[in-house]
């Protein structure tokens, strides 16, 4: 059963940057678009595992550093041949805090 966990402060995730959290056996990065949006996703790329914290975030995108394949920060989809998906979490946000259902 998912439940609700509360990660960070908003104000801690930088614009177009991101933050790792370690929930449990979860490695996720949260992400903050140019526009202020909160995305969160597996930290792992589904390709060559690397670390997407690491990467590029352009749009509602990140770049993975090892191989420059775009994960769709929306729905976790990889964007390249043999495309596969990451893990999103959903997120809320209350009270100056980022929440993800896990």
């Amino acid at each position: 059963m998912k439940t609700w966990i509360q990660a960070l402060k908003i104000d801690e995730v930088p614009i177009m940057g991101s933050r790792v959290l370690y929930y449990k056996e979860e490695e996720i990065a949260i992400f903050k678009t140019k526009d202020g949006e909160i995305h969160a996703i597996n930290n792992i790329c589904p390709h060559k595992k690397g670390k997407l914290s690491e990467g590029l975030v352009h749009e509602s995108m990140v770049t993975c550093p090892l191989h420059n394949w775009d994960i769709d920060l929306k729905n976790g989809e990889a964007k390249g041949e043999n495309c596969n998906y990451s893990t999103i979490y959903e997120t809320q946000l209350k009270d100056n805090y980022i929440y993800l259902k896990i």
